[in-house]
């Protein structure tokens, strides 16, 4: 089975799961029930929450292994990552402008979601043999539920997560962004950050938790002051860009440029889903390293945990958006080597300069009348092809200039093309394919931020970023599959779950980018569903936690 058969069923899977019409629906579905279940927690308790992850009303003497404020940079930094630089990109790349008002709208919700899940397991946290906390919703379910078997789907879901969600992605566009900005080979970025994260996972959460305050503020610093400079340098373009966002939000964004256009439910079902990739709400992560917080009432952990969807999509997606937008990059054609899971092949001579070639695009793209996949031999001469009949469809674009090299010289020979897609073989799989086309994930917005004075060198801000996001990203991940692994083997499980996890991120840093994002987009709804089904059985108590938190917070303060 090679890339393409591979991608193809992870797309398939992800179909019947996170791309599936009811998902979207379920996510926010959940989030509105508690945010008018609980009388808009994350309105309410947003000021509040800014107070308690100061630490407040913190008592140093209270069970936990960290504090409010190294639970939060320890949680943002398991979604701050490649969802807030990649992630976003994608996101308007499938479904437009429009898809950020869907992110904005899962983040809102979301807040109200996090609150509870974090609460939750937080009260109902567990301490290990070993003296440390341990918690997150397999405990909720079992303790809370007395269903066992569904914290087991869950703490299974949750290992495939981390490395679906948390590990591979991320290696994988720090690895990217390296090859592209400092022409780093992938398996030698992996490498080294492999040797890095062994040494800070072996410490466990306190050692986590250090590593992650410092990372965060320092991250989220350098990337806001190299995407202010792009927005600033197209400030002209802000008002229009949050229009473009807001004009088409129930039918789907135009066409414009080398971008054929998106449906609403394209735009609606990429922004929810990526919305959900960039801030975890309801997925079920967050709340194992909020369990490690030291705090006697959960609810005051909950309401730190409101703060999370809000600086992760509210503020940086945003941020990363007017970047996209304003600059103009995600609707610009741009010289770049394609990838074969991007590729496909049909039948005709299209063209997106009219409107004829554009609806047969959107049609084949979008609204579902698939064009004829092209089957036959193209003649290719000092790297161009001789032959027609056909267009190369790349990143959802009509691909332009597109030359063919081997062994980094102008290929000359005969290329096959199966049902659209390149066939395998021992030449044909070491072709180099590269021409101009639209750009998504962490090229886009790394092309977006040389729209500014930093020019060319703001490259470097998103491949730093992007490499502290990612990696702290990863960090954090590694401790979610940490605990699940011991809820289900116990302490023995650890050590090979550490062995695996690293091996799983240098074997990512070198593969196909299509596939680990595709993948991503699987495990995350392993862990979402059986969460979101437990908060809501659990609603009623979650609701008098609620209100006894604020009884016993009038009497004293002190958590």
């Amino acid at each position: 089975m090679n890339a393409d058969q591979i991608n193809q069923f992870f797309l398939f899977i992800d179909s019947l799961l996170g791309s599936a019409a009811y998902f979207p629906f379920l996510l926010l579905g959940t989030g509105l029930f508690f945010t008018i279940y609980l009388k808009f927690p994350q309105i309410r308790f947003f000021g509040h929450a800014w107070k308690v992850v100061s630490g407040k009303f913190s008592r140093k003497d209270a069970e936990g292994d960290t504090s409010h404020f190294g639970a939060l940079t320890t949680a943002l930094s398991g979604t701050v990552g490649t969802g807030n630089i990649g992630g976003v990109a994608l996101a308007i790349h499938l479904g437009g402008p429009a898809a950020i008002f869907w992110m904005w709208a899962t983040a809102f919700l979301g807040m109200a979601t996090k609150f509870v899940e974090v609460t939750l397991s937080h009260k109902y946290r567990i301490k290990t043999e070993d003296g440390t906390i341990a918690g997150g919703p397999m405990f909720v379910m079992e303790n809370a539920l007395k269903m066992k078997w569904l914290a087991v789907i869950f703490a299974v879901g949750m290992i495939i997560s981390a490395f679906g969600a948390g590990n591979m992605p991320q290696i994988n566009s720090i690895a990217a962004g390296m090859r592209e900005t400092f022409n780093i080979p992938p398996i030698w970025t992996g490498a080294v950050l492999s040797v890095f994260l062994f040494l800070v996972i072996i410490g466990g959460i306190k050692r986590i938790a250090k590593v992650t305050e410092a990372i965060v503020p320092t991250m989220a610093a350098l990337y806001i002051v190299g995407a202010m400079a792009v927005i600033l340098t197209n400030l002209g373009n802000i008002i229009p860009s949050f229009m473009s966002i807001l004009q088409d939000i129930f039918s789907g964004s135009a066409a414009t440029g080398g971008f054929i256009g998106a449906s609403f439910a394209f735009a609606f079902n990429r922004g929810v889903n990526r919305g959900l990739f960039s801030n975890e709400a309801g997925q079920g992560s967050a709340p194992i390293a909020h369990a490690a917080a030291r705090g006697d009432n959960p609810v005051s952990e909950g309401v730190v945990s409101i703060l999370e969807p809000f600086i992760d999509t509210i503020i940086i997606c945003t941020i990363t958006a007017l970047v996209l937008l304003s600059s103009g990059v995600w609707s610009e054609k741009f010289v770049n080597d394609f990838q074969r899971t991007d590729m496909q092949y049909v039948v005709g001579d299209i063209s997106d300069q009219n409107e004829t070639g554009l609806s047969s695009l959107y049609g084949h793209l979008v609204g579902g009348n698939r064009l004829e996949s092209f089957d036959g031999v193209i003649q290719v001469q000092n790297g161009v092809a001789a032959s027609d009949g056909y267009t190369l469809i790349n990143a959802r674009s009509v691909a332009e200039e597109v030359n063919y090299r081997f062994q980094n010289e102008p290929y000359n020979g005969e290329l096959t093309i199966n049902a659209g897609r390149l066939a395998g073989g021992d030449v044909q799989d070491q072709i180099v394919i590269s021409g101009k086309s639209l750009l998504h994930s962490v090229p886009l917005t790394t092309m977006a931020f040389t729209y500014s004075p930093f020019g060319e060198y703001g490259k470097y801000i998103v491949s730093i970023g992007l490499l502290l996001f990612a990696f702290s990203t990863t960090i954090a991940w590694s401790y979610y599959g940490n605990r699940a692994t011991l809820y289900l083997f116990g302490p023995k499980g650890v050590l090979p779950y550490r062995i695996f996890y690293i091996a799983g991120f240098f074997i990512a840093s070198f593969a196909d980018t299509t596939i680990i994002w595709t993948l991503s987009a699987i495990t995350i709804v392993l862990t979402t569903i059986p969460n979101l089904f437990s908060m809501i059985l659990l609603r009623r108590d979650m609701r008098d936690t609620v209100e006894n938190y604020w009884v016993e917070f009038r009497k004293n303060p002190i958590d």
